[in-house]
């Protein structure tokens, strides 16, 4: 196939490439010209419409999956039906734009919660799974605190610069009061300001070596304890990964083989290597990206393409991305909406 042969198709084999593949969408099967003779869109006969289905797979748009009469588009030919969805602001409709508004305004919970509570709307909304990466945060460090939340147990809270809170529960010694956590907060927070938590853990454990904290010894325990959830056993920066809605993708497929490549898939994304890389692969373009096929390895052989969309900080920086898995015969015009929208009512937050 050339870009030569496709330039050369006439117009009226374009219309039949869109209304083919249009019908492909909808229910993933091949499409014959018997199908396409009855669409009110083409005023063609079968045996014309067959003529220029042959055209079209001569120029590397569709391809027969099997002996019969019906055609599916190739991976290039998807990539270039999506390609001109992309040049038309489809519009979500209000319900939709205020449920995830509503996910994405909520009060009183950190990022990840926002971004827990948006993958399953958007799971839902798109029938199918939903994926969110967001590296870890190298932002630097601007607030600490200790909250009780239990007998002998409290909550870390650490908020960065970049608006990212991190909460870990952890265990108390026995009897601490609530003066005393205040007390370990409040060191520490003199301690933090704008270095991250290396630089911070490492100036925090000097003076206490050298006993320069005035700090008694069941606060400098709390201070000890503090720093020691975030710096102890790290290794290598990782992508967090939130998948949801697994279970629909599952259930459109019925060939075992299908079935066993997505669940490869599910294992593949899972690996922080493969995250980072997916997250690396947004950066290169502004706004929703698509994935069709082997356009990305992680895909390949797996049925399947991923609508995805960074989202940035108030800095305009790239931290995270979101997106649809879905089969390769998505409805691509609902989905690349829904997905750009997500990404920029995150944006929205992030910026205040």
């Amino acid at each position: 196939m050339t870009d030569a042969s496709i330039t050369d198709l006439k117009p009226s084999s374009l219309e039949v490439f869109h209304e083919l593949v249009s019908a492909y969408l909808e229910d993933g099967l091949p499409v014959g010209s018997k199908r396409l003779a009855n669409s009110p869109r083409l005023d063609f006969s079968p045996a014309s419409i067959r003529s220029k289905m042959s055209d079209l797979e001569d120029a590397g748009l569709l391809y027969a999956p099997h002996t019969s009469a019906g055609r599916v588009p190739t991976e290039t030919g998807l990539r270039m039906f999506v390609d001109g969805l992309m040049e038309f602001n489809r519009d979500l409709s209000a319900e939709q734009r205020l449920s995830i508004d509503s996910e994405c305004a909520a009060r009183g919970i950190s990022l990840d919660q926002i971004l827990e509570k948006t993958s399953k709307t958007l799971s839902g909304m798109s029938n199918c799974a939903s994926l969110v990466l967001s590296p870890t945060s190298e932002a630097d460090l601007q607030h600490f605190e200790f909250v009780p939340v239990g007998v002998n147990r409290a909550l870390a809270i650490l908020v960065r610069s970049d608006g990212q809170v991190e909460n870990r529960l952890i265990d108390l010694p026995r009897g601490v009061p609530a003066s005393a956590m205040t007390r370990a907060a409040n060191y520490m927070n003199a301690k933090l300001g704008d270095n991250n938590m290396a630089v911070a853990a490492q100036l925090i454990r000097s003076e206490i070596a050298a006993h320069k904290a005035e700090l008694d010894e069941l606060t400098t325990k709390l201070v000890e304890q503090g720093i020691g959830i975030w710096t102890e056993g790290t290794g290598d920066a990782q992508a967090a990964l939130i998948l949801r809605g697994q279970a629909n993708l599952l259930g459109d497929s019925h060939a075992v083989e299908d079935l066993a490549a997505i669940r490869g898939l599910f294992d593949a994304l899972e690996a922080s290597e493969n995250a980072l890389r997916l997250l690396d692969a947004t950066r290169s373009g502004d706004g929703v990206r698509i994935f069709i096929g082997a356009e990305n390895e992680l895909f390949a052989s797996t049925g399947c393409s991923l609508v995805i969309a960074p989202y940035r900080n108030a800095n305009r920086s790239v931290i995270g991305a979101i997106g649809v898995i879905g089969p390769r015969h998505m409805n691509y015009a609902r989905i690349i909406p829904m997905v750009d929208y997500t990404s920029k009512a995150i944006d929205r937050v992030l910026g205040h």
